[in-house]
């Protein structure tokens, strides 16, 4: 034990040196937000929801469930919202299965959004699905 005392003061006097009074503000890391939205598309049909974006940073899509089939794929896409539509941003949709890691991210200002869930023509009959957005 006595062997580390001599460090154990050396960092002591270190750390009370290093202390000017001064105060730095604590930075709050990002919080993000998750918003799940869960409907149905008719064939040929499509569904959207709005979210908010609080702030600047990464937006992360994910169909989670789609079906049934399970396998189908579907439209997944991100826009603004125009009245009832939502119009689709350039490079912002995919055609994608369900599954659990984001098919669509990006990073967006602060603003409202939409998220869009279409039928890419595979459909034969009404599907049911979910969808997760992760934002600031």
């Amino acid at each position: 034990m006595k062997a580390y005392f001599p460090l154990t003061v050396l960092l002591t006097v270190l750390a009370a040196a290093c202390d000017n009074g001064s105060s730095t503000p604590v930075v709050s890391p990002t919080v993000a937000s998750t918003d799940t939205f869960t409907g149905t598309v008719q064939v040929q049909g499509s569904d959207s929801h709005n979210f908010t974006v609080s702030q600047s940073g990464q937006i992360d899509v994910t169909l989670t469930m789609a079906g049934p089939p399970a396998t189908i794929f579907m439209g997944l896409g991100v826009g603004t919202p125009n009245g009832t539509t939502c119009s689709l941003l350039t490079n912002a949709s995919v055609s994608t299965q369900a599954g659990s890691t984001a098919q669509l991210s990006g990073t967006a200002s602060a603003g409202t959004y939409c998220v869009l869930v279409f039928d890419l023509g595979n459909q034969t009959a009404a599907l049911n699905y979910t969808v997760t957005v992760s934002h600031p």
